[in-house]
C-alpha cells in the first residue's frame, strides 16, 4: 500500500495540474469560483439574519465574519468529500485501460482540495484584515486545521467511492446530505446552549474541526481542542481503514466497469 502511494506522487501531480488547468481555463469566471458560493452563502444568511426573517443567537465573532469563515471551512470540507469519487469517475476510462496506482486518484484530488482551498483562505484572511478581526500567532496553527478538514473530508469520501463508482445516486445526493449536515454543525449558527439541539451538536464530529479551525483563523481561544484532537485520530484510523477497503474493491469495480 504504502509504496503504491510513493509510486503515484508523480502521476498525482500531473493529474492535478492538467484538472485545475481544466476547471478554470473552460469557466469564464474562472479562479473566482473557487469562492463565489461560499460568499454567496454568507451574504444570503446575512440577509435573512438583518431582515429579520430568521433570529441567530449573538456569537463570539461578528456575524459575518462568524457565518462567511464557516462558509469558507465547509467550503474545504465539501471539497474534500467530492475529491474521491470525482477523481475516480473522471478515470473510468483509464482505470478501464491501464494499470496504475490507483492510489494517484486519491492524492490528485487532495492536491485540488488544498489548491482551492489556499485560494479560499487568501480572500478570507484578506475579508478578515479589511473587518479588523487579527488572528495573532493563532494564525501559525491553523494548516494544522486545513489539514484536518482534508483528513476528515478524504476519509468520508474515499468510504463513499467504492458505492459511488457503481451507484450514481451517491454523487448526487451526497451535495444534499451535507448541505443539511451543515445546518447540525456550527457553519452559520453558534452552539446551541440547551435542548436537544445541543446535544446534537456536541456529538457531531464534524464541530471541533470546524471551531477549532475557526478559532485559530481569527485569533479565538480553542475550547474544542480535546474533541479536535479525537476527532482527527480516528479519522486518521478511518483513513487506513477505508484506503484498505478501497484497494480491494477497485479490482472489482474496474470489471463491472469494463464489462
Amino acid at each position: 500500500m504504502f509504496r503504491d502511494l510513493l509510486a503515484s506522487r508523480e502521476l498525482a501531480w500531473r493529474l492535478a495540474v492538467r484538472d485545475i488547468s481544466a476547471q478554470y481555463r473552460q469557466a469564464f469566471l474562472g479562479i473566482l469560483w473557487a469562492f463565489i458560493l461560499p460568499l454567496a452563502n454568507t451574504l444570503t444568511w446575512i440577509f435573512l439574519c438583518e431582515t429579520g426573517i430568521i433570529s441567530v443567537k449573538e456569537t463570539a465573532l461578528p456575524y459575518p465574519v462568524y457565518v462567511f469563515s464557516g462558509s469558507m471551512l465547509w467550503a474545504i470540507l465539501m471539497d474534500a468529500v467530492n475529491a474521491p469519487l470525482q477523481q475516480t469517475n473522471a478515470a473510468k476510462a483509464m482505470l478501464a485501460k491501464l494499470n496504475f496506482p490507483r492510489e494517484s486518484l486519491v492524492i490528485s484530488g487532495v492536491y485540488q482540495t488544498v489548491f482551492n482551498a489556499g485560494i479560499k483562505i487568501f480572500l478570507l484572511l484578506a475579508v478578515l484584515t479589511f473587518l479588523g478581526i487579527a488572528p495573532g500567532w493563532h494564525l501559525l496553527l491553523f494548516p494544522l486545521g486545513l489539514l484536518s478538514l482534508v483528513l476528515v473530508g478524504t476519509a468520508i469520501g474515499l468510504l463513499l467511492t467504492p458505492v459511488g463508482v457503481l451507484y450514481s445516486d451517491i454523487g448526487k445526493g451526497l451535495p444534499l446530505l451535507m448541505q443539511f449536515l451543515m445546518y447540525l454543525t456550527p457553519v452559520v449558527f453558534p452552539m446551541p446552549k440547551s435542548g436537544i439541539a445541543a446535544t446534537i451538536y456536541a456529538i457531531n464530529p464534524l464541530t471541533p474541526i470546524i471551531l477549532t479551525s475557526r478559532n485559530w483563523l481569527t485569533g479565538m481561544p480553542s475550547e474544542s481542542l480535546p474533541g479536535y484532537i479525537l476527532v482527527n485520530i480516528l479519522a486518521l484510523f478511518l483513513l487506513v481503514a477505508v484506503w484498505i477497503l478501497f484497494r480491494l474493491a477497485m479490482p472489482i469495480l474496474i470489471e463491472r466497469m469494463s464489462s
